[in-house]
């Protein structure tokens, strides 16, 4: 790992602290929209699986201490296992076969998969009522306008990069 892309996770996090941040002023944006993971998903596919696993297990620990959003019990655990694997499966992916889609679509299947993981453990620990299936796709159709700015922007913008000869050279 270089100075750049340790810079560059620092971003990804801070971007990640932040943007929640302004989609929280209006009640349950957050929740719909899915801020926290558009950093985490670019950090994978910028930086690599490492950087972008590091990216998303540290934003939401972060962000849930500083801002107390997610809530630190019982979402905040969950939420860093999945987007740990977002940034990890996100990266690996794109390392693998180049295609900006599969990447998106394997790392959000595989994030959710993820989530559940962490949900389950979360209910044999720290939060017992917690019911994993519930949890994981009972809010799926409440996050679908998420996902759905996700698959159109996140391409738009990793493309963007990678065509732009300036901004792709510093990331190397």
């Amino acid at each position: 790992m270089n100075n750049k892309k340790i810079v560059l996770s620092g971003l990804f996090i801070a971007f990640g602290v932040i943007l929640p941040m302004v989609f929280h002023t209006v009640n349950l944006a957050g929740q719909i929209f899915l801020p926290m993971h558009i950093p985490v998903l670019i950090a994978g596919f910028l930086l690599g699986p490492v950087c972008g696993g590091i990216v998303g297990i540290v934003t939401p620990i972060l962000s849930g201490v500083m801002t107390g959003m997610p809530p630190i019990i019982p979402v905040m655990p969950i939420m860093a296992f999945e987007l740990f694997a977002y940034g990890l499966i996100i990266g690996l992916l794109f390392k693998k076969t180049k295609g900006i889609y599969i990447s998106l679509i394997g790392a959000m299947i595989g994030g959710r998969l993820f989530a559940l993981l962490g949900a389950y453990l979360v209910s044999l620990t720290i939060a017992p009522k917690v019911n994993p299936m519930l949890y994981v796709f009972g809010s799926l159709g409440q996050a679908i306008p998420g996902m759905l700015i996700q698959i159109i922007f996140i391409p738009i913008i990793v493309k963007f990069i990678f065509k732009n000869p300036e901004i792709s050279k510093s990331l190397a």
